[in-house]
């Protein structure tokens, strides 16, 4: 189940020369290629005044962007950019509560959604997003956003679910993201007797507004039950909170 992809980091750590390679890579073996872009305006400005022109032109003149390119963040975008990512079919991975604990800013979601972006929801490493919990993260999106424009109905919940299953299916290039025949049985259930989930009135906006990732019950991956009444089928989780405090006395011991 472990799939491979080509990931320079960014426009600003990586030489025109190696991102024209790595795609070339992500080409040959028809690889997802991952990118870090315009997270912060420090990264636009940098790149501008290296090369004239924003992150996104500059991938755009190496022929970096297209169907498989899964850009990261797209925070600092302009609307020539986000056009670019729309008509060059790339996919954003839209990490809310790591731009906002970096404060990086906020990413113009509705708008790449209104120009047609295959817009997916990330939650970045644990360095700038400390429990890793997607739906925690959804829920932060379907929020920010509506503050952020001052309109209630900017992201619905439906759009909102549909960032996390449906386009991430297609951002990551695999045949999932909806219960239709055929597709892979990728499942998630929820504990509809935990208190914050009692009683339930809209099922998508509970999941969206109510629940967290504590609730997740059964997990379901390509047909596969991996976590059944809330209990790991496949790693045992006493021994890997041990090393992982094991990990924490050599990092830190005091």
């Amino acid at each position: 189940m472990v799939r491979a992809t080509i990931f320079p980091h960014a426009a600003y750590t990586c030489n025109p020369e190696l991102l024209r390679q790595a795609f070339s890579l992500a080409e040959e073996f028809d690889l997802i290629f991952q990118i870090h872009l315009s997270e912060t305006r420090q990264e636009v400005r940098q790149i501008q005044d290296q090369y004239s022109m924003t992150p996104v032109k500059l991938l755009d003149s190496l022929g970096c962007l297209s169907p498989r390119t899964l850009a990261a963040h797209c925070v600092a975008v302009t609307e020539d950019d986000i056009r670019i990512l729309a008509e060059r079919g790339v996919s954003v991975a839209h990490n809310a509560e790591s731009n906002m604990k970096l404060a990086s800013g906020i990413a113009p979601v509705p708008e790449m959604i209104r120009a047609g972006v295959n817009v997916t929801i990330g939650t970045d490493g644990c360095a700038s997003n400390n429990n890793l919990d997607m739906i925690s993260e959804i829920s932060t999106v379907a929020k920010l956003h509506k503050i952020s424009t001052m309109d209630p109905t900017v992201l619905d919940e439906c759009t909102a679910l549909t960032l996390m299953t449906e386009n991430a299916a297609k951002a990551l290039r695999i045949d999932s993201g909806s219960l239709d025949k055929g597709k892979l049985a990728d499942i998630i259930t929820l504990n509809g007797h935990a208190p914050n989930l009692v009683p339930v009135y809209n099922p998508v906006s509970h999941v969206i507004y109510a629940a967290t990732g504590s609730n997740v019950k059964d997990v379901v991956i390509n047909g596969r039950i991996v976590i059944r009444d809330f209990i790991s089928l496949t790693v045992d989780e006493e021994s890997l909170i041990r090393e992982c405090r094991k990990m924490k006395e050599r990092i830190s011991p005091v």
